[in-house]
């Protein structure tokens, strides 16, 4: 049991506290350049900053997210689509919180490699190691940071479980690293431990020596950017693991605010450069090759834990149908570990331009943490409504009214990196909202024009199916031809797919398949049923996956096959001609109906606000992955149809008859 506690320990630091982990490389940093460099710091400046420090990690990362979120949990799974998945019963409007929480995390975590491989390779300023002499342009460190962000963005493809396992082991050589030499400092004055009172928090955002006032929130918060990692590596690592390890990561992070705040006190009158990083400073030239390599290590675990979450979320995200499909492949023994080879690219696109943009850390802080701001609040409404189902509906009151105060304050300080760069993250958060947008309002918009007269009964038609598998006039389309379409409780369809089965072509099957996909709000829930509407030869299949399944239609069908056959429940259909001699089923044929939008033109019942909502929806839907590689059947035989988005005829008469012929 010891063991098993101590592996998990190691494995929960190195997979939940990359971001958060990294702050020291520039908190202190930003701070001190608010306060108009290291030369203009007073004692009530640090003492507040380092109060500040303390208590947005307590109340905002401890309490709320440790304490508060990780009990919403979704079968151990957490994570603001987790959450939404528990709460989105009690109100529709929740999914608007949910679909800005999402796209504010993946944008402002393009910022997350830039910022934190930039900072610690910013350390080799001015420093020779062995032969190497590093000057202080930072044309050297665009270069170098964009050489390790590139190698680790080509690494994803592979998978990380190998180099996973050491990520632990790291970690803690980095918080004991930074905790040390955080404590050494801090030593020499312990008369700073008075930072804990939250007074001096407070008195610091009034302070005359406080050059930027409130808005010095906006440096504090990059303390406490990781938190939504706790919450969304919980079902990694679980949850006791986070619990276990908090304790050592907030006294290693607080030791090392300490100590740099320590540091300063002590050399603030010195000839110490204006631009010095105090991360650095702290550390004897003896050890600082050792604390660049280890940064730079410690950077790139939190590079990775960002990567592998932004394609957990895009992962969430599709299977909620908030996003459109795309290819996700799983190149690792674990069922949480994905690859996303779209948004992997467009992450390393995004966060080259970030850094070469912005050309140093500094310049990136002044952009870092604004969405993040918004992602809490999203999970703050939400939270609110989980704590409702709990029954504690004034507690839910007096917490949503603290934390949207606290994180409120937070994105207001944080609004002047607007001008600074924090444009940069909100256009990327809007452009990602806006395809959110398009898919998941998109769809609605469609669903509710799609009447009663565009769903037929596929009850009504099993006598019509039947005499087509029996009709010897015709031959043989498929042996089993299997349309991916919903069927809906009553026995409804839609009209396309009969339209496909007997008007644009007869096509006879010996057994007709009708596959409905249900996403459940259960993480990894697969399970099915089976109605042959009294018959042998037409099934509808209801498959009902988890949120975080894979469509991996090829493997089911497989299994559901198999079953029924073994039960009985349909004929053997063994081929005449076959290398397997013991084969039962005969082949299959996939028909895909693929939507176009040409009809919305002509159909003037639809309003021109939720016309382009559908055609927003249906270029997305084509320009992205198809239906086919989406449910793993790129190797199976299938066809894709065109067909129009209503089927049922028009009453417009377009041409009126002038005149008539006469025939003989």
């Amino acid at each position: 049991m010891i063991k098993k506690t101590v592996v998990g320990s190691l494995v929960a630091l190195g997979i939940v506290y990359g971001d958060i982990g990294t702050s020291p490389l520039y908190v202190m940093n930003a701070i001190v350049q608010d306060g108009g460099g290291i030369k203009h710091l007073t004692d009530d400046y640090l003492l507040g900053s380092l109060s500040l420090i303390f208590w947005t990690l307590f109340l905002i990362t401890t309490v709320k997210y440790l304490f508060i979120a990780m009990q919403a949990d979704n079968n151990k799974e957490g994570g603001i689509f987790s959450l939404f998945t528990l709460v989105r019963k009690q109100a529709k409007w929740l999914i608007i919180p949910a679909l800005i929480g999402g796209a504010s995390l993946l944008a402002d975590g393009t910022l997350t490699p830039a910022v934190t491989v930039t900072s610690a390779i910013e350390g080799l300023k001015g420093q020779k190691i062995g032969p190497l002499v590093f000057g202080r342009s930072t044309g050297q460190v665009v270069l170098i940071v964009s050489i390790i962000l590139l190698i680790i963005f080509l690494f994803q493809r592979m998978g990380t479980s190998i180099i996973g396992k050491s990520f632990g082991p790291l970690m803690f050589i980095w918080f004991a690293f930074i905790g040390f030499f955080g404590f050494v400092n801090l030593l020499g004055h312990l008369e700073i431990l008075k930072a804990l009172s939250p007074l001096y928090a407070i008195n610091v955002l009034f302070a005359p020596d406080n050059k930027v006032g409130f808005f010095l929130l906006g440096s504090i918060f990059l303390a406490t950017t990781g938190a939504e990692a706790l919450y969304s590596d919980m079902g990694h690592v679980g949850k006791a693991n986070i619990y276990r390890t908090w304790p050592f990561v907030f006294l290693c992070l607080m030791l090392s605010y300490f100590g740099q705040a320590a540091w300063l006190l002590e050399n603030r009158n010195s000839a110490v450069s204006q631009t010095s990083n105090p991360f650095y400073s702290i550390i004897p030239e003896n050890f600082r090759t050792f604390a660049i390599l280890i940064a730079t290590i410690a950077a790139i675990i939190a590079s990775q834990a960002l990567i592998t979450g932004s394609f957990t979320l895009v992962s969430e995200a599709i299977g909620l149908k908030l996003l459109p499909r795309l290819k996700i492949r799983y190149p690792g023994r674990i069922k949480n570990q994905s690859y996303i080879a779209t948004v992997n690219w467009l992450l390393f696109a995004t966060t080259l331009a970030v850094v070469i943009f912005f050309q140093s850390s500094r310049h990136m802080e002044a952009a870092y943490g604004l969405a993040i701001t918004i992602t809490m609040l999203m999970t703050t409404l939400l939270l609110q409504h989980f704590i409702v189902i709990k029954g504690h509906k004034i507690l839910s009151w007096i917490f949503v009214i603290f934390y949207m105060f606290i994180e409120g304050c937070f994105l207001i300080a944080s609004l002047v990196k607007f001008i600074h760069g924090g444009y940069i993250t909100l256009l990327i958060t809007i452009c990602i909202l806006m395809i959110m947008v398009f898919w998941f309002f998109g769809n609605r918009i469609k669903r509710h024009y799609t009447d009663q007269s565009q769903y037929l009964s596929i009850k009504e038609f099993a006598p019509m199916l039947k005499r087509l598998s029996e009709d010897d006039n015709l031959p043989i389309y498929a042996d089993n031809l299997i349309y991916m379409n919903r069927i809906k409780e009553d026995y409804m369809i839609k009209r396309q797919v009969l339209y496909s089965i007997f008007d644009k072509r007869p096509k006879r099957a010996r057994v007709y398949w009708f596959i409905t996909v249900n996403q459940t709000d259960v993480p990894y829930e697969s399970n099915y049923t089976v109605d042959m509407l009294g018959t042998r030869n037409i099934v509808d299949v209801q498959l009902y996956l988890g949120f975080k399944k894979p469509q991996a239609i090829n493997i089911y069908l497989r299994q559901i096959i198999t079953d029924l056959i073994n039960d009985g429940v349909i004929d053997q259909q063994k081929p005449k001609y076959s290398t397997m001699s013991d084969r039962k089923v005969g082949d299959f044929k996939f028909v895909f109906l693929n939507q176009q939008q040409q009809d919305l033109n002509y159909n003037s019942g639809i309003k021109a606000f939720d016309r382009f909502m559908i055609s927003g929806r249906l270029l997305l839907q084509n320009i992205t992955q198809s239906q086919a590689s989406w449910y793993g059947l790129e190797f199976s035989e299938y066809v894709e149809e065109t067909v129009p988005l209503f089927v049922a005829e028009r009453k417009d008469n377009y041409l009126v008859q002038k005149k008539i012929y006469n025939s003989k």
